[in-house]
């Protein structure tokens, strides 16, 4: 089985510089910058590299929607997405722990494509760890020259979810609340201070060399039709090996667990959240789904950024609604009013059906609400808000008669 990030995470010292150089590091970035950006916009989108941050918008496509600099002189900025908080996922951590070089090579391939001369990485406000493992090895990186004319600077969030989206994210890093902005205009034609600016996830970055080096068709072969390459599966839950799992696009959710170790305990499987707490729950009966951007959503789910998180026999769906529900409700921006109280009036019903004083009614306005949130707010949290719990009573109605009965009298 082909892996490209993780094929050398057995390395001891590999994210250090001359360890990622002896292994072939920079060597994508070498030929990139002897290639015509025409052609390297061509390679990006023959590879079917997908935004592997959940959004899964085409990688080569979104570079290509930058205003050439003959036609709107002035700066432009590639902005790494490192604020990787949605609960479920961990991948971009562990890219960054591990091979931090491979990112600032990828960063440094989507900089020259679009002719820009600033780049930034946002990191997590509580990933203090990779944050000075990335300005060490942004040190080695301008040492040895490999920045060129260019600059890299890394960022630091303050801990807000919403930041993980890429306006909220570019807010933030004006000094301004994080609320999401209203497109258009997307961030490619008026981003970071009103600039053009590419907003792409840590892994997607990581995987540019591989592109490069070996070819957008051959990038695209180990995927499916419309998804290219690999994927980073951040697995938790009742599993008996959580960690990040590499697969080839398209690979079925059940060889993902199994690679896992399974449910542990000798448990029955119940649920998987496919792709972080934001994506829809699939039930035991869909293992077979192919883990790319079409096939969770046939099963009215997403692959979302790969957070699988494995539920076995155990669990109490509407204890795991009630926890999503409040972190979303924490984690609201206010912005939106539907959003700011929907969420909230989400948590309070939950909480009262799992304090024993939920009744039939209850489900119906859980319905009715999420029905009224979805489509009518500015960013995707609210539209989770009322997608997920949906999804939870649709898959698993008993397990919420049981905490909203029918009274009469």
């Amino acid at each position: 089985m082909t892996k490209l990030l993780t094929a050398h995470f057995h390395e001891p010292r590999l994210h250090e510089l001359e360890t990622y150089r002896g292994l072939g590091g920079y060597e994508g970035l070498k030929k990139a910058l002897a290639m015509g950006r025409e052609q390297l916009m061509e390679e990006m989108k023959k590879s079917n590299l997908r935004g592997l941050g959940g959004a899964g918008f085409p990688a080569g496509m979104k570079w290509s929607t930058v205003t050439p600099e003959a036609k709107d002189p002035g700066p432009r900025y590639v902005v790494v997405n490192c604020d990787e908080s949605e609960p479920g996922c961990f991948k971009d951590r562990v890219l960054v722990t591990r091979a931090p070089h491979a990112l600032i090579e990828g960063l440094l391939i989507a900089m020259h494509a679009i002719d820009a001369k600033q780049g930034f990485i946002f990191v997590r406000g509580e990933y203090q760890v990779q944050y000075r493992i990335l300005d060490k090895a942004l040190a080695e990186a301008r040492s040895a020259g490999l920045l060129g004319e260019r600059s890299i600077d890394l960022m630091r969030g303050a801990g807000a979810y919403i930041s993980g989206l890429d306006t909220a994210l570019l807010e933030t890093m004006e000094g301004k609340k994080a609320w999401p902005r209203q497109p258009p205009p997307f961030p490619t034609a008026k981003g970071l201070m009103g600039r053009p600016t590419v907003v792409n996830n840590v892994e997607t970055l990581c995987m540019v060399p591989h592109v490069v080096l070996k070819g957008g068709d051959w990038f695209a072969a180990l995927g499916t039709p419309k998804s290219g390459g690999t994927f980073l599966f951040s697995v938790s839950g009742h599993v008996a090996k959580p960690g990040v799992y590499e697969f080839p696009m398209g690979t079925p959710l059940k060889d993902i667990i199994a690679a896992a170790g399974g449910v542990k305990g000798g448990r029955k499987l119940k649920a998987v959240i496919p792709g972080g707490v934001s994506t829809p729950v699939m039930t035991a009966e869909e293992l077979d789904t192919p883990m790319d951007f079409e096939g969770p959503r046939a099963q009215g789910s997403f692959l979302g950024a790969g957070g699988v998180i494995v539920l076995d026999e155990t669990a109490d769906m509407v204890m795991v609604a009630h926890n999503i529900e409040r972190f979303l409700a924490h984690e609201s921006c206010g912005q939106c009013t539907p959003c700011r109280q929907g969420s909230y009036w989400y948590e309070r019903i939950l909480e009262r059906g799992l304090s024993g004083g939920g009744v039939a009614a209850d489900l119906e306005t859980l319905q009715r609400t999420g029905e009224d949130m979805t489509g009518k707010v500015i960013c995707a949290l609210g539209d989770t808000v009322g997608v997920v719990t949906r999804a939870l009573m649709k898959k698993f109605p008993e397990d919420f008669k049981a905490k909203f009965p029918e009274r009469r009298g």
